[in-house]
């Protein structure tokens, strides 16, 4: 159980921080945490998973663990109501994480709405090894564009796109990012956001030759491998595709071996289909 130590909302979503101890010393960019949400005697008996912000490792017993959350359902609704104090029954670190460059490289990190979340604590990383780091954070409106003076802070560059044009650029991420890739020479893109978003950045670095990991969003109801309801078809070095589990074989993966057009079916010739 861990201690819920701050709820502040900020614009359309929530910024929660918890004690962890010693959990955040291990977490990294990328891993994800599985709270279980509705009290003890709720009926929402599965756990929600959400990206890890950022941590701050201040000892075994004084570590704090971030995470912004969106609203909108029963478990997140429940978990934004809960006050300073609580006692949370979570799982953390989980999943595999952002790769890190062993050396200096130019990196384009690309975020939409809370889903960019995962990108600060990287970008911070990134920073620290030397990389140049531009970031682009879109979202449908401003109200939904998340923390963007943690993105100055820690960035080389940062652009904001809002479909509705109310900040930044008006259009989507993808709009502005051949751009931003010429301009400052990309090596990778590292990005988290809507499926969607995420396919079509792959196209643009695809077409730019440039490596891309992203963090794809499946619901996730377990977090620890078991329940399988958050497979994904993924084509491995050998050529095969497979269902994989985003909870335990990503939700970070390189975004060129996700098959993207198989919007959630399973494609022919996959491994164990047939």
């Amino acid at each position: 159980m861990s201690e819920l130590v701050s709820n502040k909302k900020v614009g359309a979503y929530h910024h929660m921080v918890f004690s962890v101890g010693e959990i955040a010393s291990v977490a990294k960019p990328g891993n994800f945490v599985a709270i279980a949400v509705g009290g003890e005697s709720s009926q929402l008996v599965l756990r929600r998973a959400f990206a890890i912000y950022r941590t701050f490792d201040r000892g075994s017993s004084a570590g704090l663990l971030e995470i912004v959350v969106a609203p909108h359902g029963a478990g997140s609704i429940w978990l934004t109501n809960q006050v300073p104090g609580t006692k949370i029954d979570l799982i953390a670190p989980l999943g595999n994480a952002f790769g890190i460059p062993t050396e200096p490289v130019r990196a384009l990190l690309v975020g939409g709405g809370y889903g960019s979340a995962p990108l600060f604590g990287l970008s911070e990383v990134l920073k620290n090894r030397g990389c140049r780091v531009d970031m682009v954070l879109g979202a449908s409106t401003a109200m939904k564009i998340y923390a963007p003076l943690d993105g100055k802070r820690s960035v080389s560059s940062l652009t904001i796109t809002t479909e509705d044009g109310s900040t930044g650029t008006a259009g989507k991420v993808t709009d502005v990012l051949p751009e931003i890739i010429a301009a400052s020479q990309v090596d990778i893109i590292y990005s988290c956001g809507p499926m969607g978003m995420l396919e079509a950045i792959n196209k643009i670095a695809v077409d730019f030759n440039i490596v891309h990991q992203c963090s794809i969003e499946e619901s996730m109801a377990c977090g620890i491998g078991v329940c399988m309801t958050c497979v994904l078809p993924i084509k491995g070095e050998d050529g095969v595709i497979r269902m994989l589990r985003s909870c335990i074989d990503g939700p970070v993966v390189d975004a060129e071996t996700v098959i993207w057009d198989s919007k959630r079916s399973i494609p022919e010739g996959t491994w164990g289909a047939n």
